[in-house]
């Protein structure tokens, strides 16, 4: 479950209202990732990690992926867990709650059903109660969480120099945590990125060891971070653990000096041009 945040009016785009998306599938299974990372360094609530692609001299194939070298794992597939009754959500037309049935083993909820943003108070209980099918029937209950509202300008990340982010704490602590990723490297082929699990206070930095160590491996055009407060809800069944997270994200662009940006040749300055990983030189 998202809350996507309004966006205001800019130029000749209109406003666009803010919303509260609900999506769910039940895998079979794990969906198994094409690139390994492995953590380079650690400090406090950050870490610091770098990718490494596995070779498999046998093509995997479309239904599987290569996980390590010379060994090939199954995408998963989603199936039912029939019919799955919501309460705790609000609708705009009062109810507190609805149902929902699999669609091509997907959850959302039915056309007639409009959900405002938010859909629930910060602490409110969200439950979601499968009546089971392929799967075991499952009761899943996560905490509502107010939107994230970042407080702190604009990052500009230095080497030698930690950076601090700030945002609006929530006011129910313990329920929620927050998730930072940073990759300043995504457009031109990722060479590492610092994730962050931290306890939801209102302010996190960044140390300063692992930023160094993230720009000395590389950047490309457009680097941002992506910020997000989460509260987690789960249930075991006997065929495996099932999840239901209710996030608030937001994606900020970052400076980094001596970085220029590019789509096309006219974004960069006089005697550089846009090269494929989006900068100028």
């Amino acid at each position: 479950m998202r809350l996507v945040a309004p966006v205001p009016a800019s130029g000749n785009t209109p406003a666009t209202p803010g919303s509260t998306a609900v999506l769910g599938k039940v895998y079979d299974g794990p969906t198994p990732s094409q690139i390994i990372w492995e953590e380079a360094a650690k400090e406090g609530a950050c870490k610091l990690s770098t990718p490494r692609v596995p070779f498999c001299s046998q093509p995997c194939g479309g239904s599987a992926a290569c996980v390590e070298d010379d060994q090939c794992q199954n995408y998963p597939l989603a199936h039912g867990a029939g019919k799955v009754t919501v309460k705790g959500l609000h609708t705009e037309s009062g109810e507190d709650g609805f149902s929902m049935d699999p669609v091509v083993n997907a959850y959302q909820p039915p056309a007639s059903v409009k959900l405002p943003y938010p859909a629930f108070a910060e602490g409110d209980v969200i439950s979601f109660q499968a009546a089971g099918d392929y799967f075991s029937a499952f009761t899943l209950e996560a905490a509502g969480i107010a939107p994230l509202d970042l407080t702190s300008e604009t990052l500009t990340l230095e080497s030698g120099k930690p950076v601090s982010l700030a945002w609006a704490p929530p006011t129910k602590t313990g329920s929620s945590r927050i998730y930072v990723k940073l990759d300043i490297s995504h457009h031109g082929g990722t060479k590492g990125m610092i994730e962050c699990d931290a306890d939801d206070t209102g302010s996190l930095e960044i140390p300063a060891a692992l930023l160094t160590k993230l720009l000395d491996l590389g950047v490309a055009g457009y680097p941002s971070i992506v910020v997000a407060r989460k509260s987690t809800g789960s249930a075991t069944i006997k065929e495996g653990r099932v999840d239901l997270v209710v996030t608030s994200s937001i994606e900020e662009a970052v400076q980094i000096p001596g970085l220029t940006s590019c789509t096309v040749d006219e974004d960069c300055p006089s005697g550089q041009i846009c090269q494929a990983d989006l900068t100028c030189k």
